[in-house]
């Protein structure tokens, strides 16, 4: 990871002054790199051995880091990551043309890898993101929206990358077909395991341990599992106050709407949603070698589920 963190500060670099000082923010905030990391120790697990491996890494952080400046702008989000987003300090159309370099960039960092099957996974799921992110403005405020609909959305915008970091790995490491599947499957579900976390969060966590505000997801209209499974469980009234919540995005009574999510039940129905996931995932882990990488990856199921931000 610091051998990616080296290639991340070298190919920020721009010669345009608000370019380099808006990316910079952003990536320099932190966050999990679980994405990298994915890929780094796929790579490793399965023998894989030279720089491409930090060049790719790098690539999917900015993926990922172009979508959160882009999501934070549709959201009209204010707090990331414990800091203010770049939107809100430094303007929408800085941030969404920001977001534009760092797609940009990870397209000019992952042609010189020169292998046309790395740019065909990458360009296919930078595709399938933008898909993702369509869909979820379409459901905003629906009261309605179906389970299914809800997972789509979240194998498109946030699974997706997860299973092209995992495929990526393999790809490094020459893995056969069903190997390559398999990783990419692992990717998948974690990456749909670690989105219903973050969705149960926004009504089980403290905006401090967050990084974010607690109740973002109803100000901004999202009707995720745990809200959807309360709607099922709870009361006439409570439903409706719910639905009331979903369509308008107004959050006066947020810690009655919060209490309702949490006495159904639907947060810990959430998580076991979650785990379910990461059970499928570990279970593609047996066409890898035994090993430190396998173990790590074994441990990042476990921090995936089990983490309070």
């Amino acid at each position: 990871m610091e051998r990616v963190d080296e290639v991340i500060r070298t190919r920020l670099s721009s010669k345009v002054a608000l370019v380099d000082q808006i990316a910079r923010y952003i990536v320099e905030a932190g966050g999990k790199r679980v994405r990298p990391r994915l890929l780094l120790l796929f790579a490793d697990a399965l023998g894989h051995e030279g720089s491409a491996q930090h060049e790719l890494a790098a690539t999917v952080e900015f993926i990922h880091t172009a979508t959160l400046l882009h999501d934070d702008v549709v959201d009209e989000s204010s707090l990331r990551r414990g800091r203010a987003t770049a939107n809100a300090l430094f303007g929408n159309a800085a941030s969404v043309l920001v977001g534009d370099f760092l797609y940009s960039r990870a397209f000019q960092m992952m042609v010189s890898v020169n292998q046309m099957r790395v740019l065909d996974v990458v360009a296919d799921a930078t595709n399938v993101i933008a898909e993702g992110e369509v869909l979820q403005l379409m459901n905003m405020h629906d009261p309605d929206l179906a389970v299914d609909d809800y997972l789509q959305v979240i194998r498109f915008k946030t699974a997706k990358l997860f299973e092209a970091s995992a495929r990526l790995g393999a790809i490094l490491g020459k893995a056969d077909a069903a190997t390559e599947e398999a990783c990419a499957d692992f990717g998948r579900r974690l990456g749909t395991a670690f989105q219903l976390v973050d969705d149960l969060l926004d009504y089980e966590g403290c905006s401090e341990e967050l990084g974010k505000n607690v109740g973002d997801d109803i100000r901004e209209g999202k009707a995720t599992l745990p809200v959807l499974l309360a709607m099922e469980r709870c009361s006439p009234e409570e439903r409706e106050m719910l639905r009331q919540a979903i369509r308008t995005g107004e959050v006066e009574g947020l810690s009655q709407i919060i209490e309702v999510v949490r006495g159904t039940g639907a947060i810990e129905a959430t998580r076991s949603a979650a785990e379910e996931e990461i059970a499928r995932a570990r279970a593609n882990l047996d066409v890898l070698p035994a090993g430190r990488a396998r173990e790590a990856l074994l441990e990042l199921c476990i921090r995936a589920v089990h983490r309070s931000s």
